[in-house]
């Protein structure tokens, strides 16, 4: 196959992106607007390759996308090109509503337009997978809301959708666009959501890579709240063959919900990673010394949890990674890769697209 993957510079994307690079023989059209969390060097392994393509386009521009269309004529859409930071969400909505709601229009209109005029044998075969998140869910309750031995409820996916950020709420409101999409029009889609990702060149003003790097340039450790949020963490590696298996194997019209079977609290991630520090790279006293708790994010979901049940038992998909293996690896490639942290923390990495890849088309 040859797969248009939105957003492929990104953090879960990239690693889609080397997953079938590496590990499938198919072919990827990478289409990333290259915004401030989009990094071209997370790809330098399999940038080289003759079964993978860069287009520097903007998934709201419309001619531009019936122009890689056409040129690429791909077999199918992998769709993760979203604005994905809820504090960013918080303080600045207009991007999300823009990118997440208009940009999956636009693309929908796109891939319709073009899925339309293709011949039978190769319409059947086209598929438009749309990547989400658990949050559009809202959130679970959480342990010290239950009475002692009560059956924690997880995410399925017939969930009803109650999204509390804006980031969340424009993510659900592309979910709802998909599958419109599919009822009106008969577009071939696929929706999957997902869990919380760590793992490799992720950008570091999430969690665990802000965690990593913090503690090794001795900052604080911001904790929102008593750190007791609970989310079911899913290394992006074994995401990367979830969405993969799912864009092949999966059945047009379903829902997959992805999940690590890894629920965390925050307070606890945080000092698994100090304790791995004071075990790798020891220094006087430990790293949770520098944990700090600030003040909660407004509307913070407390608990989220997936039951992937449907994806081990329809598609032979699990994950790989415990939480303990993973988190680990994610520790060590840091340690491992600090040319590449150095150029994400300085900005270099955006000087560096600039010079090689701004106007491309």
């Amino acid at each position: 196959m040859k797969i248009l993957v939105t957003g492929g510079a990104g953090f879960i994307g990239s690693a889609v992106v080397r997953h079938i690079i590496r590990d499938t023989q198919d072919a990827v059209i990478n289409l990333d607007k290259l915004t401030y969390a989009g990094n071209l060097e997370s790809l330098a392994d399999v940038a080289a390759s003759d079964r993978y393509a860069f287009e520097q386009v903007d998934i709201c521009n419309r001619a531009e996308l019936d122009r890689v269309f056409a040129a690429h004529q791909p077999d199918a859409v992998m769709h993760l090109a979203a604005e994905s930071h809820v504090d960013r969400s918080i303080t600045g909505p207009a991007d999300f509503i823009e990118t997440n709601i208009v940009g999956t229009y636009t693309l929908l209109e796109a891939a319709r337009a073009y899925w339309s005029e293709l011949d039978e044998t190769r319409k059947q075969a086209f598929r438009f997978h749309h990547i989400s998140t658990d949050e559009v869910y809202g959130d679970l309750p959480h342990p010290d809301e239950v009475s002692t031995g009560e059956a924690l409820p997880l995410f399925t996916e017939t969930t009803p959708y109650a999204p509390s950020s804006p980031y969340s709420a424009s993510k659900a409101s592309s979910d709802h666009l998909v599958r419109a999409w599919r009822r009106t029009y008969g577009l071939p889609t696929i929706v999957t959501n997902c869990s919380n990702n760590y793992g490799p060149y992720h950008f570091p003003e999430k969690l665990i890579p802000l965690v990593i790097l913090n503690a090794l340039d001795g900052k604080a450790l911001p904790i929102y709240g008593k750190g007791d949020q609970i989310r079911d963490w899913l290394y992006v590696e074994d995401h990367a063959r979830a969405l993969y298996t799912v864009v092949t194997t999966g059945v047009i019209g379903e829902t997959y919900n992805i999940g690590g079977h890894n629920e965390k609290q925050n307070l606890d991630v945080v000092h698994t990673i100090c304790d791995l520090l004071d075990e790798i790279v020891p220094k006087e006293g430990s790293y949770r010394d520098q944990i700090t708790y600030v003040t909660d994010r407004p509307g913070h979901d407390r608990r989220y949890a997936i039951d992937a049940s449907k994806m081990s038992h329809e598609l032979n998909w699990q994950p790989q990674e415990t939480f303990e293996s993973g988190i680990r690896k994610t520790v060590q490639w840091y340690l491992d890769n600090q040319q590449w942290v150095n150029n994400v923390k300085s900005g270099s990495y955006q000087d560096w697209i600039a010079q090689n890849y701004q106007g491309r088309k």
